[in-house]
């Protein structure tokens, strides 16, 4: 079979670039080839929303119409195994082949796997799609102590949901603080002192060296130190890796993820890639950089769909990123990472917000429980103009009235 497009993965980015391929105008045939068997479907409610409702129909894209009305393939359950760009064809395990015209990368990342033993262990889970959602709500009810292995965003979203039923929860973290990667450390204390006071005992710079067992099922993780933490459950949240294998194998470069320039195309002018898997030109300074989230994902298939279309543009979009935490809501606009001053503001009733400098200008802003604080800070990072230091000191680094006052 030949198609004018063929998606590789059927998540956030690939069904995005096919359902923007077909707003944008475009008439050729689209191929959409997901691994996981189903209608594609939203991950974000998986490690929040979908624990305490398990509803699965609010996570779909699109009903199964919309696919025949649109005149997209949907191939589900299918996984490839080669891509050929001499003959541009992919190869599927059952052995059929996909010819392409053009051919979009998105891959997707997985689950980290952590290196001790143990990890096979049964109740040992981890959360990335929806059968494992599935199972652990199931096991969730019946758990009396979850032990969670990594303090990252998906990590605390279930430690929070875990204790809210009752569960006691133990999360350890590696490093010296919690979502060291993507957030400032006023946020860090401020998650650190928030679930602590829920009663989720949390453990920094503590080193999970094996998840122990008896008669094949998970009994609890033992430490570098030699202590143990018992738990019938055992969560790994130890961060996601990009799946650029098929890349690779296919001569294209892959460094963190499958390298693309600002209109999102790799060295193969026929194949381009985005994102989960796909690190791209960020900034002024063009950082390579690989994002996951549903942002990302979605800006960057509507990009590609219009490059596709004939309408080429470079890929500038803001980053924006969200994680509901217990009764908090953490989100952050901009890329904060690489920050070298940070400033506090305090809405009150616990609303937190930090403004995340990098050379006196302003890279991102990070709020908890601020909803308006967000949204202005989106509008004011997406602006020609960058603001200063000394800008938003005038406006008491109050985020809401430094955006009406340039607005004014």
């Amino acid at each position: 079979m030949n198609f004018d497009i063929v998606i590789i993965g059927s998540g956030q980015a690939g069904f995005q670039t096919a359902a923007s391929l077909r707003q944008e105008g475009f008439e050729g045939s689209i191929a959409l080839i997901g691994e996981e068997p189903g209608l594609p479907y939203q991950r974000p409610p998986l490690s929040k929303a979908y624990l305490k409702e398990g509803v699965a129909d609010r996570l779909y894209f699109r009903d199964a119409g919309f696919f025949g009305i649109n005149s997209i393939l949907l191939e589900d359950g299918c996984r490839v195994s080669s891509v050929n760009r001499h003959e541009k064809q992919v190869k599927l395990d059952d052995g059929r082949s996909f010819g392409y015209g053009h051919l979009v990368l998105a891959t997707g990342a997985r689950n980290r796997r952590l290196p001790i033993e143990g990890v096979d262990l049964e109740g040992v889970a981890d959360l990335r799609t929806l059968a494992h959602a599935d199972a652990f709500r199931a096991t969730l009810p019946a758990v009396k102590h979850l032990a969670v292995i990594g303090g990252g965003f998906i990590g605390l979203e279930i430690a929070a949901t875990a204790r809210a039923m009752g569960a006691e929860v133990t999360v350890l973290e590696a490093t010296d603080r919690l979502m060291s990667r993507v957030v400032s450390p006023p946020v860090s204390a401020h998650f650190l002192a928030a679930h602590r006071e829920a009663g989720i005992d949390i453990r920094l710079d503590t080193m999970a060296s094996r998840i122990t067992g008896s008669d094949g099922r998970a009994t609890g993780v033992e430490l570098q130190d030699g202590s143990r933490i018992d738990a019938d459950l055992v969560l790994v949240a130890a961060g996601v890796v990009a799946n650029q294998e098929l890349a690779e194998a296919a001569g294209l470069y892959v460094h963190d993820g499958i390298r693309v320039d600002d209109q999102l195309s790799t060295e193969d002018p026929d194949i381009s890639a985005l994102g989960d898997c796909a690190s791209f030109p960020f900034g002024h300074d063009g950082m390579p950089t690989r994002l996951e989230s549903v942002q990302n994902a979605v800006d960057q298939a509507k990009c590609l769909a219009r490059r596709l279309t004939g309408k080429a543009e470079r890929y500038a979009a803001l980053p924006w990123f969200w994680s509901d935490q217990g009764p908090y809501k953490l989100q952050i606009a901009g890329l904060a990472v690489g920050a070298d001053h940070h400033e506090q503001h305090s809405g009150g009733e616990g609303k937190l917000t930090v403004l995340c400098f990098r050379r006196e200008e302003l890279i991102g802003v990070e709020t908890v429980n601020a909803p308006g604080d967000h949204m202005a800070a989106r509008k004011l990072l997406a602006g020609d103009a960058p603001v200063t230091l000394k800008e938003a000191r005038d406006a008491g680094f109050d985020v809401t009235a430094l955006f009406k006052a340039r607005k004014a």
